[in-house]
């Protein structure tokens, strides 16, 4: 969802990732505060000195935000101090400036980040908190953590049938769907919370696979917001609990939106020391 769209993709080339890194708004509007639990990883990492927007993500506890480790891992790769980055659950974060709220944290790193199994996409543990320096709270008042879903919520839904047609709402900041023509494709940025609603496309073990075609009427996620939340619903039918993190998706952006599934038990594994799981 922004200017970082270079960084992310130099990224997906050092991890060896088949796919690009999603993580922005596509056929969206504008979240306003529909959603004050999702928030923006904020760090140096163009320019020493200078706070920018690198990823997207939720605060699941008063003092845990959630976001993907490939967001993290590249910012240790870097040389970012893993306590030298902050969070803002403001609903515009570009440019970062003195007015904007910032709430500094550490970041942990799944240690198995990386992908692995047959294949090589059984399960990239492609996810990482930031566990704040003191409750969001204090700084944002009323602000509540988002819910986790329960042990195999999606294995025992499409037992039943019941994820066809499933829709999910993604939020997160960055860039929006393609602008094509006159050069090569641009990707809009406006530093905003925005969110899209896509609906279930397949079920794997570690994710849950989304439309995001625009033709169907479905939007989805982009570049530079990895790590956001897929809230389970949509409209009047949308749940606080977040079924996945938004981690890979098509080149362009048009097709598909991947997120890592949150009900799995290596998932809670990793989460289990950070939060109370349901």
């Amino acid at each position: 969802m922004r200017r970082s769209v270079i960084a992310i993709a130099a990224l997906v080339v050092v991890l060896m990732l088949a796919v690009m890194p999603a993580g922005a708004i596509t056929y969206g509007e504008p979240d306003g505060n529909g959603h004050p639990n999702v928030g923006a990883l904020i760090a140096e990492w163009r320019v020493p000195g200078v706070k920018e927007e690198f990823c997207s993500g939720t605060l699941i506890a008063p003092t845990v935000f959630l976001t993907a480790s490939h967001c993290t891992a590249s910012l240790q790769s870097r040389g970012i101090p893993d306590n030298q980055v902050w969070v803002s659950f403001d609903q515009d974060v570009d440019p970062v400036t003195p007015t904007t709220t910032l709430i500094q944290g550490t970041m942990h790193t799944h240690p198995e980040f990386g992908f692995s199994g047959p294949g090589g996409f059984s399960d990239p543990h492609d996810i990482a908190v930031i566990v704040l320096d003191v409750h969001a709270a204090s700084v944002y008042p009323g602000i509540q953590p988002a819910a986790l879903p329960t042990e195999g919520l999606f294995d025992q839904l499409a037992k039943k049938n019941g994820l066809k047609g499933q829709r999910f709402t993604a939020v997160g900041y960055g860039t929006h769907q393609p602008e094509i023509g006159g050069g090569p494709p641009t990707f809009p940025f406006d530093g905003k919370r925005w969110r899209s609603v896509s609906e279930f496309d397949a079920l794997n073990s570690s994710w849950l696979r989304l439309s995001q075609n625009n033709a169907t009427g479905d939007g989805g996620t982009c570049f530079g917001d990895s790590g956001g939340p897929n809230f389970l619903g949509a409209g009047g039918s949308e749940t606080n609990v977040v079924a996945g993190i938004t981690v890979t998706g098509d080149a362009m952006c048009l097709a598909t939106n991947v997120i890592y599934r949150l009900d799995t038990l290596s998932a809670r594994a990793f989460l289990g020391p950070f939060v109370s799981l349901p």
